[in-house]
């Protein structure tokens, strides 16, 4: 074989290596993000909508995730959760902050803290 040979052999298998690699798809995000980061940040400073509005937007989140079948972030249900507490929903708070615990076993304490003391100022 000629060193030419060689050559249109090597350039021809990273041809083929380079259109196989630009055919694949990136990584999968982890989480489903949904504009969650942007709202609790303005929530933080003050200047997020009110809390219904919040309501509205993270509950879409909530279902955009669901049809993608893509998961929320860690916090994204207990802050949901703590939104609904704050509007008198404590039920819906509660089935929220569950959900957190069950999707984030590590946050299992918090979420523990955060339903007794609801417990215990009557929510």
């Amino acid at each position: 074989m000629t060193s030419s040979h060689i050559t249109r052999q090597a350039a021809g298998c990273c041809l083929l290596a380079a259109i196989g690699l630009t055919g694949c798809a990136g990584p999968k995000p982890l989480y489903e993000w949904n504009g969650y980061q942007p709202q609790v940040y303005a929530h933080l400073k003050g200047q997020g909508k009110g809390p219904e509005e919040q309501i509205l937007a993270m509950e879409e989140g909530v279902q955009k995730a669901a049809a993608k079948g893509a998961k929320l972030p860690p916090g994204y249900h207990a802050h949901l959760g703590l939104l609904y507490l704050n509007t008198g929903r404590t039920n819906q708070a509660v089935a929220a902050l569950n959900q957190e615990k069950a999707q984030f076993p590590e946050s299992t304490k918090y979420i523990d803290f955060l339903l007794n003391n609801m417990k215990k100022n009557g929510s």
